[in-house]
């Protein structure tokens, strides 16, 4: 059974929608524990859009569980990666133009900075996740350059219907278990809601789940709390019977 990261970026982006103090996401993540939630993934974005860098500092003092920070392939991202040393580092594709994460990472065009980067930041003690799509290429690349884990990009899985979502559902347990053939761990996020998580959770070697914003939209209803609670009761589900 896969454990949970609640990913609380849109809790900064309706702060900084007023540029304000309110929402708090640090204050978000400290509920997020609370309420089972066995890390918490923030995106530090170039154009700092949603979450800010104090964030991230505060969030390294006061996070229980595990902090994933994901940042882009840039040796200013890298640089303070180090600096702050989040439990785990993701590697991401950014553009600005884009409203949210549009795909995998194209690890080859990014392997000159990766093959320094990922040596740099294994040595400071810190997990290195590449965020690629479902396909053997990108799998091999993150395996050559010594990655510790490969996240799975389940995007095109959660836009899809019909016929067609079961044929993504084969492509992330195909990507999965070929990815643990190069002996990287798996786990998986984007567009996974409360509808379509169980399928992805029952997938055989995938071991984390990001899921933000259909926590985030669901606590504006139930309370951050209960959301949290019912995307794990949701996960549990997952689990074999004699679990």
């Amino acid at each position: 059974m896969p454990r949970l990261h609640v990913n609380i970026d849109h809790v900064a982006t309706l702060r900084q929608a007023r540029q304000g103090n309110l929402p708090d996401p640090v204050f978000a993540a400290g509920l997020a524990e609370l309420a089972g939630a066995n890390g918490i993934t923030v995106h530090l974005r170039e154009d700092r859009r949603h979450i800010q860098e104090r964030d991230v500092r505060i969030l390294k003092e006061t996070v229980k569980t595990l902090l994933n920070l994901e940042i882009s392939a840039t040796p200013e991202m890298v640089k303070f990666a180090l600096e702050i040393q989040p439990a785990q580092v993701c590697f991401v594709p950014e553009r600005r133009e884009e409203l949210t994460t549009e795909g995998g990472l194209c690890v080859a065009d990014y392997a000159d900075i990766l093959q320094s980067a990922i040596p740099s930041l294994k040595n400071a003690g810190i997990e290195v996740s590449l965020f690629v799509d479902p396909m053997p290429e990108p799998i091999e690349e993150a395996a050559r350059l010594d990655a510790d884990i490969v996240e799975l990009h389940t995007g095109a899985y959660a836009n899809a219907t019909g016929k067609a979502k079961e044929t993504e559902l084969q492509r992330l347990t195909t990507a999965a278990n070929y990815a643990q053939e190069f002996n990287l761990r798996v786990n998986a996020g984007h567009g996974l809601d409360f509808d379509n998580v169980l399928p992805v959770a029952q997938i055989r070697h995938i071991e984390e789940l990001n899921i933000g914003y259909a926590i985030i939209c669901r606590s504006i209803y139930t309370g951050l709390d209960q959301a949290v609670r019912e995307m794990q009761d949701r996960i549990l589900a997952a689990a074999p019977e004699d679990f």
